[in-house]
Formats: structure tokens, C-alpha cells, sequence
């Protein structure tokens, strides 16, 4: 393949476009490689195709290396498959709909299980065709509500996602460890520092999921790691080891205090120090109740329901937590005040929550028998001594505060946890029957009798993985691809006139002839330093500079990420280059 500048698509930019939050957003706009054509969707110019393609051949590589057989539905799928399963109401406003000129629902595809499903039942009907596990490689859509730093959330997106269908729960953990060996393979050729973690399944439904989380400041996945141990989990599905439980009955009885002009925890603290409520002057945050108001609406429900939260004073409610969690309800933050007085703003306590219906959940630090300082649903006044399971009952517990740096290991107890943020690429799940059941999905056993298939899903967002890469192969001056992704191999430079185009020209073919990918710069009325500026903003791996040196016989080979330079004969350009990328051509 030989591209030449002076007719590629190409527009390079000197400056960074206005709207570009994050490095590859604005070097991918600022290289030429895409080019916005909508909020949340993008044009792939020629170079960014090249690059999606052959992140597409290595993901296509590893997975049909492990069986997978490539299909491609449609896009545009009938409403009647997802009312089924529930995900109809359950994405809300996640999904595109249309009706058709007869008034028939459909939807733009966020993924495809339902249709997955639906194939398998319409095709196998013996436990002598199973298993069987199909993938595609096909555009997804999201009505994301704020499409965001560039490729890396679009309405818009390419996605390679793939089902497997099993007998029993053997079969479907075999095909989970499958991808997630495959998984690892095509994330380490892209060049990819990523970390597996546990994750939370969402609307995808299903028992165990663990995402592939590529490492960069700009992640929107906040994840962590244990000091001592393996440990490794999305922010969402990291779990708080509960305290012993205590007695109830240990406690003094409740008391009600004054506590005028406390609108903080902080300041609540200190009151109660100075005043020593409850007899005590050590108070500290951690010693708190605070309760957080949120809404909540069901699938499918007309109205929110309040919804109650208890999380030590020392800790924020975390909504992303929170929604995993209740998911796949919406969870927002509560405004409706006068519309229920009985909650008392700013002085909310446990007590009165199964008196009033409000559903009540508390953080697991919140143990039965322990004792806080928290409101006393009265304005202006706290209550010291209010112990669960005496004073109040939850409803239940969940994952709802922050998670900090320094918390404790979930899995190994000795351990810290250390905080990092990441852009998820790949996501794994087994789904279980949840799919197949809505569909019936039976099938003879070898018994006689109707067995039902178990599934898995993995997916891998296939732009989103060219984004990833970006933001971790760059530098000041552009793009470095790794070799095996770039869209070239070569990008031959002529920095000068006459001889040294025709030379470039020349070299560009055959090292084309020779089976590399060569861009070759051979515009006219650009200076060299505008072409060495481009050619480090492109970011191919070697650059091959035509100069001066030429009519001695010498061209410049320059690696992009390293900076080295090294002067070659021409005579032996050729066969080091096609030496470095294509030794089997040798």
C-alpha cells in the first residue's frame, strides 16, 4: 500500500481544536484522523480508518483463533425482542427509538443478546450443536446525554461483541476464561497497559463481570488495587468488609440535643465536643450518621420514589456507586422538599424512615448494633445513642460511599487500596440464562429432555480501543503508534525539491512492492520543517527523511518513539526496513 500526501484526505492542524477535553480527541482531530460530524459522531478519515482496521484484524485474529464464528446482525432491530427481555424499558433514554411509516417501534442497537439469543433458538435444536459462540464486528449506538472527549463516548461507536451459548456452568466458564485469555493476547498487541477488574454486569444482567481498563488521567473508570494482594475492582463493584456485629442493648438510651447552627458534618463535630453531648468529647466525622435523599424510578415507573441512604459522616455518597447498584433504576439527587416536609432537611435521622415508608439502606460500616450521632427529624436538633437495630432497621445495605485511597482490601484485609482512573475497553460477563429464559430457549439433551443454553458476552469498543491507545502512545509534538496498529509502516519524507521527491517516490514503491504500508510525503510548496512537524503529529512508527544527504547516497531512518536517527546507505534502506516490519518477506 503506498499513500501519497499530496492526494490523501488529509488536513493537519496547527492548533488545538476548541472543543478537545483530552490528548486523543485533540490529536486525533489535529492529525487527520477524524473529523466531527455531529455531537458524539465522527468521520473516519483515511489514516484513522487504517488504524480502526487494523485494530479490527487483531481483535478478528484472537477471536476466531478461539472458535468464534463471525456474524453480523442489523442494526435497526424490532422493539418486540427487547420488551421481552425487560431492556426495553431498562435502558430509558440509553437507546435511540423510531417507529416506521407503519407505526411499528424499533431501535438503533446498544448491543445485541436479545438477537443472539433469538438466532440460536431459530437455528440448534440438539445438545450435539452446542457449543457455540458467534461475534461481530458492527456499529453500536447510545443516546449518551453528553457525548464527550471525542471517540471515547459517542452516540456512535464500533464494537466487536460476541456470544457464547453452553450446556451447563462448566461450558460457560470455559468460554469466560477463553475470551479472557484472547482478551489478553489482542490488549497486549495494541500495546495497552491495561488491569483486569471486577466489575458490575448494569443492564446487561448476569452473575460475573470483570472489565479491561486501560490506565490514563482521562479515564471516566475510577478502579482499584490492593498493596499486598491480586485484588482489582471498578470503583462500582468494590465491596466494604462489615464490622462485628454488636449488641444493641450496650448503649445508652437516645438522646435529643440543641444543635443550632450545624449545617456541616464539621461543624457538628466540633458542637458536639465542646458541649460533650452524649458524655463523650472525642467526637470524630467517622462517628456521624449522615443520610443522603435521592429519587429513584424503576423501569417502566411514571414517578421517582424517595430513597434514603446511610453512610458514615467521614464519607461522601457516591451517585456512580449508587446507580450500579439500584441499576437498572435512575438514581438522582433529591429536590423535592416541599413536597415532603416530613423529611426534615439537613436534620434527617434513621428513626422515623420505616414510619414514614421511605425506603431506608445504609452503608455496611453501619452494623447492627452500632451507636451514632445523627439528626433527630426535628429542625435544629441531633440525637446522640441511635443504634441499629434498636433505635432503627434498614432495609438492607449497599455500596454507596466513596471509596478512598488507604481503604482496607476487601479480599486480603492486610492490604491498601491505591486509586487509579482508566477508559474501559473491554468488558466481559457471563449472563447466565437471564436471555435465554426470556426467550425459551430449549434444546434436546442427551437425556432425552430440554435443556436450556447458559450465555456469556464479551465486547470490545473497537474505536474507543484506537482512543486508548492515543492517550497512552503520545507526546508533546503528536502520536506514537505502536507498530502494529499504525497506519503505516513507513512515512517516507522528501525534504526538498527535484531529486529528492522523484528518490521518495521511488522508495515509497518499493517498499509498497516489498508489502509494507508507506505514506509518503511528496506535497510541493511545503517547507521540510511543516512535513517533520506532520510527520511527528502522524505519528508512524519510522520516518524515512530524503535531505541533503542524498546525492551522497544517504537517506536518515528516525524512530518515532525513541528518537533515534540513523544514517543508510539507499541501497540498504529497503531490505532493513522490510528486515524490521516484514521478516518473513526476507
Amino acid at each position: 500500500m503506498l499513500l501519497r500526501m499530496s492526494t490523501l484526505l488529509l488536513r493537519t492542524l496547527r492548533e488545538d481544536p476548541a472543543d478537545a477535553e483530552v490528548p486523543s480527541h485533540r490529536l486525533l482531530l489535529r492529525a487527520g484522523y477524524i473529523r466531527r460530524a455531529a455531537p458524539g459522531g465522527y468521520t473516519w478519515l483515511p489514516l484513522g480508518k487504517l488504524v480502526l482496521d487494523r485494530i479490527t484484524e487483531v481483535i478478528r485474529s484472537e477471536i476466531t483463533a478461539i472458535g468464534d464464528q463471525e456474524v453480523h446482525f442489523p442494526a435497526l432491530l424490532p422493539a418486540e425482542p427487547y420488551r421481552t427481555s425487560g431492556r426495553w424499558t431498562e435502558y430509558g433514554d440509553d437507546i435511540f427509538t423510531l417507529a416506521d411509516r407503519k407505526g411499528a417501534q424499533h431501535l438503533l442497537a446498544p448491543t445485541h443478546e436479545e438477537l443472539a439469543a433469538l438466532l440460536v433458538k431459530d437455528l440448534f435444536t440438539s445438545y450435539r450443536d452446542f457449543p457455540v459462540t458467534l461475534f461481530q464486528v458492527q456499529t453500536k449506538f447510545r443516546d449518551e446525554a453528553r457525548p464527550r472527549a471525542g471517540v471515547l463516548r459517542g452516540r456512535e461507536f464500533l464494537m466487536k461483541d460476541a456470544y457464547s451459548f453452553d450446556l451447563d456452568e462448566a461450558g460457560l466458564q470455559a468460554a469466560y476464561d477463553r475470551h479472557r485469555g484472547a482478551y489478553r493476547r489482542i490488549f497486549d498487541r495494541l500495546g495497552l497497559d491495561y488491569t483486569v477488574v471486577r466489575a458490575m454486569s448494569g443492564a446487561m444482567g448476569g452473575s460475573a463481570s470483570e472489565e479491561f481498563l486501560a490506565a490514563t488521567p482521562v479515564g471516566e473508570d475510577t478502579f482499584v488495587g490492593c498493596t499486598s494482594c491480586d485484588y482489582a475492582a471498578n470503583t462500582e463493584a468494590v465491596t466494604t468488609p462489615p464490622p462485628a456485629a454488636g449488641d444493641p442493648d450496650a448503649h445508652p438510651p437516645v438522646e435529643v440535643h440543641d444543635t443550632p447552627d450545624t449545617p456541616t458534618i464539621a461543624s457538628l463535630v466540633e458542637l458536639a465536643n465542646t458541649r460533650r453531648l452524649g458524655g463523650r468529647d472525642d467526637w470524630t466525622a467517622a462517628d456521624t450518621l449522615k443520610n443522603v435523599v435521592l429519587t429513584v424510578r424503576r423501569p417502566g415507573a411514571d414517578v421517582a420514589e424517595p430513597l434514603v441512604i446511610g453512610v458514615p459522616g467521614d464519607r461522601e455518597v457516591d451517585l456512580k456507586r449508587v446507580e450500579a447498584a439500584l441499576a437498572p433504576a435512575a438514581v438522582a439527587v433529591f429536590e423535592e422538599w416541599d413536597a415532603h416536609p416530613e423529611l426534615v432537611r439537613g436534620y434527617i435521622g434513621p428513626q422515623v424512615m420505616a414510619k414514614l415508608g421511605v425506603r431506608y439502606l445504609v452503608d455496611p460500616r453501619v452494623g447492627p448494633g452500632s451507636a451514632w450521632l445523627t439528626g433527630a427529624n426535628e429542625p435544629g436538633r441531633h440525637a446522640t445513642h441511635v443504634v441499629s437495630g434498636r433505635d432503627f432497621t434498614p432495609d438492607g445495605t449497599i455500596e454507596a460511599a466513596e471509596v478512598r485511597a488507604g481503604d482496607s482490601c476487601p479480599s486480603c484485609s492486610s492490604g491498601e487500596l491505591t486509586i487509579r482512573r482508566g477508559i474501559e475497553v473491554g468488558h466481559i460477563f457471563q449472563l447466565g440464562r437471564r436471555y435465554t429464559d426470556a426467550f425459551a430457549v430449549d434444546v434436546l439433551g442427551p437425556e432425552g429432555k430440554p435443556v436450556r443454553p447458559t450465555m456469556g458476552c464479551y465486547g470490545i469498543g473497537v474505536s474507543r480501543a484506537v482512543a486508548a491507545v492515543a492517550e497512552q502512545h503520545h507526546d508533546d509534538r503528536g502520536l506514537v503508534w505502536p507498530a502494529a496498529i499504525a497506519p503505516c509502516d513507513v512515512h517516507l519524507v522528501a525534504a526538498g525539491k527535484g531529486p529528492q521527491l522523484e528518490a521518495a517516490v521511488d522508495l515509497g514503491g518499493r517498499l509498497a512492492a516489498a508489502g509494507l504500508r508507506v505514506l509518503v510525503d511528496d506535497r510541493t510548496g511545503v517547507s521540510a520543517g511543516v512535513k517533520f512537524t506532520d510527520a511527528e503529529l502522524i505519528g508512524i512508527p519510522r520516518a524515512v527523511v530524503v535531505g541533503r544527504r542524498l546525492a551522497e547516497g544517504y537517506v536518515e531512518l528516525r524512530d518515532r518513539a525513541t528518537g533515534e536517527r540513523t544514517e543508510l546507505p539507499v541501497p540498504e534502506l529497503v531490505d532493513r526496513l522490510v528486515g524490521e516490519v516484514r521478516p518473513d518477506r526476507v
